[in-house]
């Protein structure tokens, strides 16, 4: 085979691998966008079988948020899943509006981290969060490990 042809080629199939891995991480992304946004949408609309479904329940699971009123933080699936018990029974669906400004998704094999700006608006309040999740692909399926959200309040 004539040398200029076995460069075109090879830099061809370059190009096509090139193209097609990125493919594949924006739609890694993408899923891992969508399990964010489906946590969050099945906390507010009190949905514990579809928000417990998108966690891994593991002791190395992780939740804290920061607020004006103070910090918390719950260690282990355990103690998440008894934590929020109570909200799940008591609490009503929200018809909070959400949006999402994503500022970095990094995969990392198995792992990927998040961070993002979360707004809330609902009928009594808005509610402006910097946040971050950890997530591990299980069985082909992304799910939280670690949630982290601290208020901003403006003077």
């Amino acid at each position: 085979m004539n040398k200029k042809i076995i460069i075109i080629l090879v830099i061809g199939l370059q190009v096509v691998l090139h193209v097609s891995a990125k493919a594949q991480l924006d739609q890694e992304k993408e899923a891992i966008k969508a399990v964010i946004e489906k946590e969050t949408a099945s906390f507010l609309n009190v949905d514990y079988k579809t928000w417990s479904s998108l966690w891994v329940k593991a002791p190395y699971s992780y939740w804290s948020y920061s607020d004006s009123t103070g910090t918390s933080y719950v260690e282990g699936w355990d103690n998440l899943n008894t934590t929020y018990a109570n909200y799940f029974k008591n609490s009503k669906p929200s018809k909070a509006e959400i949006t999402y400004t994503w500022i970095e998704i990094r995969v990392f094999e198995d792992g990927a981290y998040a961070q993002f700006v979360q707004k809330v608006y609902d009928e009594i309040d808005y509610d402006e969060t910097s946040q971050m999740r950890v997530l591990e692909k299980k069985d082909g399926k992304w799910k939280l490990i670690c949630v982290g959200a601290i208020a901003r309040y403006t003077r």
